[in-house]
C-alpha cells in the first residue's frame, strides 16, 4: 500500500520557499522539474546531441522539466549522492552546494515521489526499464522524503523483495548518472542493445 507523510511534504514546501519557488505543489507543477534515471520503448536511434539532448523527451512531460534535465545532466559534477541500502529498500541523500542548481535538484526529487504515487510514468525516451518496474509497482512502495541543508533526503521501502531490489537498482543508476552524466546512460544503453542520444 502506498504511504505518504504529508508533514514532510509540508516541510519540504517550506525549503522550496525558501529556493524561491513559491508555490510549487507536488508533481511538475511548479518552475523546476526534472531528472530520473530514463528508457522510452521505440526510442529508436538518435543523434549524439549533449547540448539539446533530444532523449529527455517523453510522452508526459513539459518543456520546463526537460529544461531541468538538461541543467541537471550538464552540471552532474555539482552533485553528490550517499546510498544505503537497507533490508527492504534504500535511503538515499542528493545534494548540492550550487544554489542555482539546487532548485531543480529539490523540486526532481519530490516530482519523481509524487509522480511514483500517482502513477504517472513520463515515459522518458531514455528512461531506465528500471523505472518503467517500478512506476508498474509502485502501489507496493512507501515514500519518505525530507529535506537537508544541501538537498533532500528519499527513504523507499518495499515489503516485496523484487521491488526493494528495484529501488536499490534504480538508486545505483542514478548515483551513476550523478557520477558520470549522460555518459553513464550511453553506456546503460549500449549494454541493453538501445541506441541512444
Amino acid at each position: 500500500m502506498r504511504k505518504t507523510h504529508p508533514k514532510l511534504f509540508t516541510g519540504l514546501f517550506v525549503l522550496l520557499g525558501l529556493f524561491g519557488l513559491g508555490a510549487v505543489a507536488f508533481w511538475w507543477l511548479g518552475p523546476h522539474h526534472g531528472m530520473a534515471g530514463l528508457h522510452h520503448p521505440g526510442a529508436g536511434t538518435m543523434m549524439h546531441d549533449e547540448v539539446n539532448m533530444p532523449g529527455l523527451n517523453g510522452v508526459d512531460i513539459s518543456a520546463t522539466e526537460i529544461a531541468d534535465l538538461k541543467a541537471l545532466f550538464q552540471q552532474h559534477p555539482a552533485i553528490r549522492r550517499q546510498v544505503e541500502l537497507l533490508p527492504d529498500g534504500v535511503a538515499t541523500i542528493t545534494e548540492t552546494d550550487d544554489l542555482a542548481l539546487r532548485p531543480a535538484l529539490v523540486t526532481h526529487v519530490v516530482q519523481m515521489v509524487e509522480r511514483l504515487q500517482q502513477g504517472r510514468n513520463p515515459q522518458v525516451i531514455i528512461q531506465s526499464p528500471t523505472l518503467d518496474q517500478l512506476f508498474e509497482q509502485a502501489d507496493q512502495i512507501t515514500n519518505v522524503i525530507s529535506p537537508t541543508a544541501t538537498g533532500i533526503a528519499v527513504t523507499q521501502t518495499s515489503d516485496n523483495t523484487s521491488v526493494a531490489k528495484l529501488l536499490q537498482q534504480h538508486a545505483g543508476e542514478v548515483s551513476a548518472m550523478a557520477e558520470r552524466g549522460m555518459q553513464a546512460v550511453h553506456e546503460r544503453m549500449m549494454l541493453s542493445g538501445h541506441q541512444h542520444e
